[in-house]
């Protein structure tokens, strides 16, 4: 139950953003990539492991670096869209951006 539960909000918060993304694209983009998602996780793993601060702090690490590459992500996508690219270009093209950020990120965090 407490897993359906995360999906049904996890679906609600996603098409919350594209309804007002379709009425307000900069809002919608906003609030799409706000911490809410962040905390709503931050708040199952508390749950899940209530007092357990070390994975916290270790979660609230990888999200605070995580930035980087989800602006990769966006600089590149947009970067796309400026220059007119259609959406099946600037898509794999913007995942392969923020994956060699990932890598790069994971591995900082490892050493």
């Amino acid at each position: 139950m407490q897993t359906a539960l995360k999906l049904a909000l996890s679906l609600v918060i996603i098409l919350v953003c594209t309804q007002i993304g379709k009425r307000i694209p900069s809002l919608g983009g906003l609030l799409a990539t706000m911490p809410l998602t962040g905390v709503i996780v931050m708040v199952w793993l508390y749950m899940d492991r209530p007092g357990d601060f070390g994975l916290l702090t270790r979660y609230t690490q990888g999200a605070l670096w995580g930035i980087l590459p989800s602006i990769l992500f966006f600089l590149t996508a947009f970067m796309g869209f400026k220059r007119g690219f259609p959406l099946h270009l600037v898509l794999p093209a913007s995942f392969g951006v923020w994956l060699l950020g990932a890598l790069v990120h994971q591995w900082l965090l490892r050493s």
